[in-house]
């Protein structure tokens, strides 16, 4: 009588499946807001902290570069430590997000929509 029902399961067990998915990206989401990468430039005399959603925290900038003169090289610096940390950050967040797809049983390559 209910053998007709069985694709009905299946569908249960994508359904499942997908909140499931939604759940970990909303905890991946969070986790990311809380990862902090430190990007550098001019040989570590600027580094940018920045979330691995992009977010910047903080700079560090070495006295050194404080010289009124340089304030065009100690701008470029902080915009390249910026960047940098952007870019590491980005890598983290692709890391975080492979490691959730293969935990989800994700075909290889495939990543979960962020």
């Amino acid at each position: 009588m209910l053998k007709g029902l069985g694709a009905l399961g299946d569908m249960g067990k994508m359904m499942k499946a997908a909140q499931e998915m939604q759940g970990r990206l909303a905890e991946l989401q969070e986790e990311l807001g809380r990862i902090i990468v430190i990007g550098e430039a001019g040989g570590g005399a600027v580094k940018a902290r920045v979330t691995a959603k992009g977010g910047v925290t903080g700079l560090d900038i070495d006295p050194s570069l404080l010289d009124p003169s340089q304030k065009e090289v100690v701008e470029d610096l902080i915009v390249a430590a910026i960047r940098d940390a952007q870019i590491r950050g980005n890598d983290r967040a692709q890391s975080e997000m492979a490691r959730i797809a293969e935990e989800l049983g994700l075909p290889a390559g495939m990543r979960p929509p962020v």
